[in-house]
Order: C-alpha cells, then sequence, then structure tokens
C-alpha cells in the first residue's frame, strides 16, 4: 500500500499541472484542454510502468540530525519486547492491514459500476431500430464526410425518450431518442453534427480510459477532477465544431436548452457520451454565445507538443526517489528459508569505521540496532546449523532501514583418513567421529546410522600413492545419500572411486528444518596415506 499512495503522490504532479492549465488558461481552445488533460491522466497512469523499466535516480533529503551520541547506539541488550513499529500490537498495523483490503474492494466496486453501464449500453443498443430514414442517412453522410469519418456508423432509435447519446471504437453508435423522428431538419444536422464530432475525435475511447483508471484510482481526487474536466472540454470542443460548420451559436443554444429539457443525461450509462448534460449546459451555452473564444481545432504539432511535456514531466517524477537519509531506526526480521522467523540469533552491524554493535533477534524473529546514520555498513549473523550470513548494503532510503534476512541451512562436514601399510597387510583405516555440532534455532542435523568405510585401493597401495579426496555428498529428505561429487581435481581416479562407494551407503537420520525434512548438502574428506 505504500508504493500505491507513492505512485498516488507522483501522479498528483502531471493531474496537477494539467488541472492547473486547464483553470488558468479556460480562454484557450477546448480542444487543446482537453488533449492536455487526456495526456496528463495517460502521464499519470505511465509513472508506474516508467518507475518499473527506468533506473532510479536517489535524492537525499536531510532531516533534523540527533545528536551524535545517539546515532548507531549500541544495542547489546536483548530485544525482548516486540518492535512497536511492525508487530501486530502497532497502532499503525491495523491500517496497513486494512488499506490494500479497501482499496481492492474500491477498485471492484468501481470496475464493476463501469461493466455494468457497459452491459446496459450494449442491451439498450440491441433492443432499439436501426434508423434508415433518408434523411437521418443522408445528414448523416454529409456531416461524416465534412468532418473526414470514413468508419461505418449506425444511427439507433431507441425506446427511451430521453437518451441522447454516442459510444463505441470500431463501430461508433448514435443512440437517439424516441422522439427522434418528429424533429426539424436543423435539430437532426445540428444533433448528427456534434455527435459525429465525438466520434471524429475519438471522445469515447479516451473517455473510457480515463474512467478505467479512475476506477483503480478512485481514492485520488485529483483523478476525479481530471476525468470530470476531461468530459465537460470534450463536449465544449464538440460544440466548437459544430459552430465552425457556419451554424448560428443562438440557435445551436436555443437547440440545446430544448434537448436539455427532453433527454437527461445517461447517468446509466456512464461509458457513454451524452449531449444534452445539465450540469454543464450553462457553462457551455456561455462558451458558445462568446464570441472572443478559440474554437480552432488543436493540430498534430500541438498535440505532438503537449504529449512530449508531459512525457519530460513523468520521467523524472517516475525515476527520482526522494527519501530522508537518516538518522532513523535500523531494524528487520530474520527468517528461515521456510518463511519461519528466527529468534536467538546475535546480529553484528559494522560500521565504515569499523565500530561494531550487536543484537540478538526476539520471540518474533525482530532486531533493532537504534538510530542509526545513512552510509555504509556491513551486516553479520550467525547461528548453529545455518550459514553465517555477511551482508554488506548501504542506508539511504527509508525502506532501507527496515531489513528482511533469509539465513540458508548450512552445510555438514566429516573428515576420514584411511591408512594402510605400503607391504602387505591387514588393511587398517581410521575414522575419526564427527566433531560434535551445537544445534539452535529450528533446525536439527542428521545423525548417521550406517557407516561404511571408505577400502583402500589395491593398486595404489601397491603403487605407493596416497591421496585426498573431498566430495560434496547430498543427504535427501530420507537421510540416504542421494548423490555424491567429487570436487578434488588432482586425486587419482581410484581413490575417488573407493571413497564415492563408502560414502553412496551411508544412512542418516532426516534434517528437520522446523519439524519438516529438507535436504542438506555434507562435505567429505577422505585422506588415504600409508603407515611406515
Amino acid at each position: 500500500m505504500t508504493t500505491l499512495l507513492e505512485l498516488a503522490l507522483r501522479s498528483s504532479v502531471a493531474l496537477g499541472a494539467a488541472l492547473l492549465f486547464d483553470a488558468v488558461l479556460n480562454s484557450r481552445a477546448a480542444a487543446l484542454r482537453h488533449c492536455v488533460l487526456a495526456v496528463a491522466i495517460l502521464a499519470a497512469a505511465a509513472i508506474l510502468p516508467l518507475s518499473l523499466m527506468l533506473p532510479a535516480w536517489h535524492i537525499g533529503v536531510p532531516v533534523a540530525l540527533a545528536p551524535p551520541s545517539a546515532l548507531l547506539a549500541p544495542v547489546s541488550r536483548q530485544v525482548s519486547e516486540p518492535a512497536s513499529t511492525v508487530t501486530s500490537s502497532s497502532p499503525l498495523a491495523a491500517p496497513l492491514v486494512v488499506l490494500p483490503m479497501i482499496w481492492a474492494a474500491g477498485t471492484a466496486i468501481a470496475g464493476s459500476a463501469l461493466l455494468i453501464a457497459f452491459a446496459r449500453l450494449r442491451r439498450t443498443t440491441k433492443r432499439g431500430a436501426v434508423v434508415c430514414d433518408e434523411a437521418w442517412t443522408s445528414i448523416a453522410s454529409d456531416v461524416a464526410r465534412s468532418f473526414g469519418v470514413s468508419r461505418a456508423i449506425d444511427l439507433i432509435q431507441t425506446n427511451s425518450p430521453e437518451l441522447l447519446a454516442t459510444w463505441g471504437a470500431r463501430r461508433p453508435c448514435v443512440l437517439l431518442p424516441s422522439h427522434a423522428p418528429t424533429w426539424s431538419e436543423d435539430r437532426m444536422r445540428i444533433v448528427l453534427s456534434h455527435e459525429l464530432a465525438h466520434i471524429a475525435r475519438h471522445d469515447w475511447i479516451v473517455q473510457v480510459a480515463a474512467e478505467m483508471l479512475r476506477a483503480v484510482a478512485w481514492f485520488h481526487p485529483l483523478m476525479w477532477m481530471a476525468c470530470t474536466r476531461l468530459r465537460r472540454a470534450a463536449e465544449q470542443a464538440c460544440d466548437d465544431a459544430v459552430l465552425r460548420r457556419g451554424i448560428p451559436a443562438p440557435a445551436y443554444a436555443g437547440h440545446l436548452i430544448e434537448l436539455a429539457r427532453d433527454c437527461r443525461p445517461a447517468v446509466a450509462f456512464g461509458s457513454a457520451t451524452p449531449m444534452a448534460d445539465p450540469s454543464t449546459l450553462e457553462r457551455r451555452i456561455v462558451a458558445m454565445l462568446n464570441p472572443r473564444l478559440d474554437r480552432q481545432p488543436i493540430s498534430r504539432r500541438a498535440a505532438l507538443a503537449v504529449a512530449l511535456s508531459f512525457l519530460a514531466l513523468a520521467v523524472p517524477t517516475a525515476i527520482l526517489r526522494a527519501g530522508q537519509d537518516g538518522p532513523r531506526v535500523l531494524g528487520g526480521a530474520i527468517y528461515d528459508t521456510s518463511g519461519a522467523v528466527m529468534p536467538g540469533v546475535t546480529i553484528t552491524l559494522e560500521d565504515a569505521n569499523q565500530s561494531s554493535h550487536t543484537a540478538t533477534t526476539d520471540a518474533s524473529g525482530r532486531f533493532e540496532f537504534g538510530v542509526t546514520s545513512a552510509g555504509k555498513y556491513l551486516l553479520a549473523a550467525s547461528l548453529p546449523g545455518f550459514r553465517p550470513l555477511r551482508q554488506e548494503f548501504e542506508l539511504r532510503t527509508a525502506r532501507d532501514w527496515d531489513r528482511a534476512i533469509t539465513m540458508p541451512v548450512g552445510s555438514l562436514s566429516e573428515t576420514i583418513t584411511v591408512q594402510s601399510t605400503r607391504i602387505s597387510g591387514a588393511v587398517t583405516a581410521t575414522q575419526p567421529g564427527p566433531a560434535p555440532v551445537r544445534v539452535g534455532g529450528n533446525i536439527r542435523v542428521p545423525r548417521k546410522t550406517l557407516d561404511v568405510r571408505p577400502i583402500y585401493p589395491d593398486s595404489m597401495r601397491a603403487a605407493g600413492r596416497e591421496g585426498v579426496v573431498a566430495m560434496d555428498a547430498v543427504i535427501g529428505t530420507d537421510g540416504a545419500v542421494s548423490g555424491v561429487r567429487v570436487v578434488s581435481a588432482d586425486v587419482h581416479p581410484d581413490f575417488a572411486i573407493a571413497a564415492a562407494e563408502a560414502v553412496r551407503q551411508w544412512r542418516f537420520t532426516p534434517t528437520l528444518l522446523n519439524g519438516a525434512p529438507i535436504e542438506v548438502v555434507m562435505t567429505v574428506k577422505v585422506t588415504f596415506n600409508l603407515a611406515q
């Protein structure tokens, strides 16, 4: 959820810039303002993929420095109480768990509303009748040619007396109310000019994409404002397109008022673009009656300039990482490979001046080093049965002060010496028992239940040769040796074969990690020497 909030703050840069442009320069062409708002919403959505694809640039933001004596304060005591910043008893823990659930629920509700609106729109369209009247089709063809629209367009007369809207991408549909056949030719031309202007500008595609993004960022007030202004700018841009066709503004305003009286906005059809929306009617009429306003369509060069401007704004917003450079409390948790926490692990922190400080994980696997300033450090941890850990890291951004460490299971080792005389006689071999291993944490090391001693090869004894064989043996979950690999490069094959054949016959009790059997690697060293 922290990442989601961070992205929301970053997207506010693009959205805020577009809303400021729309508010301050509202006398500019509506087509230009619509383009700015649409590109800004797209740039806000592009923050996430850009932040994942592009390398991050970190900028440290200094905070009030703590007293030097408080920086990296030694923590020699064991941490017996839960860390208040991360445990379930923390007052911040519950919101951090609930917030992602709230966001997911809100996204699901908003997305479901869009799907329901789209389904109702399709159902209403299928129930309507295709308009084949020559007057309508002739005017539609004439307006489409003037706008450069070559796609097929369906005129659908619905059963609703109030629905007047346009929707669709590949084959757009103009939904007409049930009383549309009674309209005059002037009203038919005005309505079709407005609706086909939406189609020529691809407004439905842009608005639906914006609504989908708003469903994801439903908690972001600037996204709601941008989508509302985007719809308003689209309507005004289409009004400008109608006026550019030579239709007088007073006549257009009169028809629009009458349509608003007869046709309500398509509230239940949120994915459609209604023509007569009473919520924006007054603003639109004032704009169309103002002869000083710019009504020109946006050029390709201007659209490209807008896109490049917001790209130049989105890229730095995505890659810059501002973070406090300390000091703050350094802590974290230690886990084993099964994901279980590991209490009782001793942690050592060493700074650039080789000054060391220690802490011990508590019952929940948490450790804490107190207030630590930014810089490079070495973290070391050890526990019998696990591989020793040495981790170099740098504290730069806020998330670096919370560490998550996984300690892998350690490997076992056994050393065997096989002796024989240089002359014929009984083969003598000595095998020291394995060194005692202290078991700590949640691991139980295996115990050998079947031992087979290597036999000195007769060929090597006759030749008076000696050798040392180093091997890696894998002890399976059933305690049997499932694999042996000779790692010595300068050993005679007869020695390697004799040692490997003996080790393959060994049997152990299973190695248990948190009560579950796991595979473990044992390093075996077999020494063949001849007594004088």
